[in-house]
């Protein structure tokens, strides 16, 4: 009978293959802290129009079976080395709830409690699928739909190319035909491509880079009381928005002289550490696309390639600002050809003792194609509103991102060690960074603004407002 059964399990087996060295990295910090909601991934979206309910879960389903690394689950107990076990066939984890006969108020209350709880519940990484899926019903034609994953499955990048054929399923369905989409490369195909790199190469570059930073550049501005503390994270975000005139004038600036905005988020952070540690060389994590140009077909694979690496940047007062930010895209150029290498690997080339981490901050631009035509599923059902929950193990995390109207900066962090005015100020930090560049494109570094005008009325004015009125009849040993 045993034999019997473990015969029906191998044959739910279409490959086993080696984690990537991200992979790894996010099944270590989950296994370490396995009830504090690190890497779990909420996506949400609101639709609006007549939805077929049915049709949108097989769909859901089609997708399942079309990329194996949504069907995947790991094992690493009593190994050397974590295997991912690609299964034929999983069951779609799916729930319905109608919320139509209560208030939005009382609604949107359920929502933030249903948001925690899925959260917390996080997922048996040795089970798959490592997602699940919930829509619910908000009124006649509205529905919130949450779908819940385990970042090791995939990053970003997929969304755009897993919301476009869900739709391509849908519109099919409902039409009754048959969806006929070309084959895609499986993410083991990258797994082999990355066994192939040059890690020699690799190794003598890191060591380059990392050289002379012997601790991580401290962040300063948190709260006192936390040092030594035991203590579960607790993530909060907090958001700015530059939209107009302001996200146009970035974007134009980058154009003018060959950047990237990318570029110019990474040189704000860096002035902002600079400016917080006193550092003049700092260093900080940067999330990289990981999608190698030399595998075909890579763009529209589905799987975890993002990758996070070390930035070190030299902030020296007197430099020009535009052959500064010139430099740092070829930093960034540099990063790319080494993108495939393991962050674990790479802390243990450099100068920073064991017990320490790499870095505490890191940057993430999303920049991923996204075509608006998504958002129509069909004439009569379209996404009218997206939102978003992400948790890395890292205590600050800058999110960027540039939409066709706006240019939005958001900040993770961990409210154990940072104040919420902490982070908003940081927030109006980069702004003012930001802006300063675009105003000025030849200034020095040193002179570039980072306080808001109002900060600088408290400082120059409010706080240096001493005057006081003496009596004049009596001398200074009196007084």
């Amino acid at each position: 009978m045993i034999r019997s059964q473990k015969h029906q399990k191998s044959k739910n087996i279409e490959s086993i293959y080696a984690l990537s060295p991200i992979q790894e990295g996010l099944l270590f910090h989950t296994l370490y802290a396995p009830n504090s909601g690190v890497y779990i991934e909420q996506i949400l979206l609101t639709f609006s129009g007549q939805m077929n309910a049915e049709i949108f879960k097989q769909s859901w389903q089609q997708l399942l079976q079309r990329h194996g690394a949504l069907r995947t689950l790991f094992l690493w107990e009593g190994r050397q080395q974590p295997l991912q076990v690609v299964k034929k066939q999983v069951d779609l984890p799916w729930s319905y709830l109608d919320w139509q006969n209560i208030s939005p108020m009382e609604q949107q209350q359920k929502l933030e409690a249903f948001l925690k709880r899925d959260r917390n519940q996080g997922f048996q990484l040795n089970k798959a699928p490592l997602m699940r899926f919930t829509l619910i019903r908000l009124a006649n034609q509205t529905y919130k739909f949450i779908w819940t994953l385990h970042h090791i499955l995939m990053d970003g990048w997929c969304f755009p190319i897993i919301l476009k054929e869900v739709t391509s399923y849908y519109q099919s369905s409902n039409q009754g035909q048959r969806c006929n989409l070309l084959p895609v490369r499986p993410y083991k195909d990258y797994i082999i491509w990355l066994q192939q790199q040059d890690l020699e190469g690799a190794e003598g570059f890191w060591r380059k880079t990392l050289q002379g930073f012997t601790t991580p550049t401290p962040l300063v501005v948190e709260k006192r009381q936390q040092q030594e503390l035991q203590h579960l994270p607790s993530y909060q975000h907090q958001q700015l928005t530059l939209g107009g005139t302001t996200a146009n004038a970035l974007k134009s600036f980058a154009r003018q002289y060959r950047l990237t905005t990318n570029v110019l988020v990474q040189a704000a952070w860096a002035l902002l550490l600079n400016r917080y540690s006193g550092d003049s060389d700092v260093l900080f994590g940067v999330t990289v696309s990981g999608r190698p140009a030399n595998l075909s077909g890579v763009e529209k694979m589905v799987g975890l390639f993002i990758n996070t690496l070390p930035l070190g940047v030299k902030v020296t007062s007197k430099a020009q600002l535009i052959p500064w930010l010139q430099q740092l895209k070829q930093k960034q150029l540099q990063l790319q050809e080494y993108s495939y290498s393991s962050l674990t690997k790479i802390k243990l080339l450099s100068e920073i003792p064991g017990r320490l981490p790499l870095f505490e901050s890191i940057l993430a631009f999303e920049n991923y194609p996204f075509e608006e035509s998504l958002l129509q599923i069909n004439p009569d059902l379209q996404i009218v509103d997206s939102d978003s929950f992400s948790q890395t193990n890292y205590p600050l995390a800058l999110l960027a991102r540039v939409t066709t109207e706006d240019f939005i900066l958001k900040i993770s962090y961990d409210t154990s060690r940072f104040a919420a005015d902490t982070i908003a100020r940081m927030l109006r930090h980069l702004q003012t960074s930001l802006e300063g560049m675009v105003a000025n494109p030849n200034i020095e570094l040193g002179r570039l603004p980072l306080l808001t005008d109002e900060e600088q009325q408290q400082l120059l004015v409010e706080w240096n407002n001493t005057k006081t009125d003496y009596p004049k009849d009596k001398c200074i040993h009196q007084l």
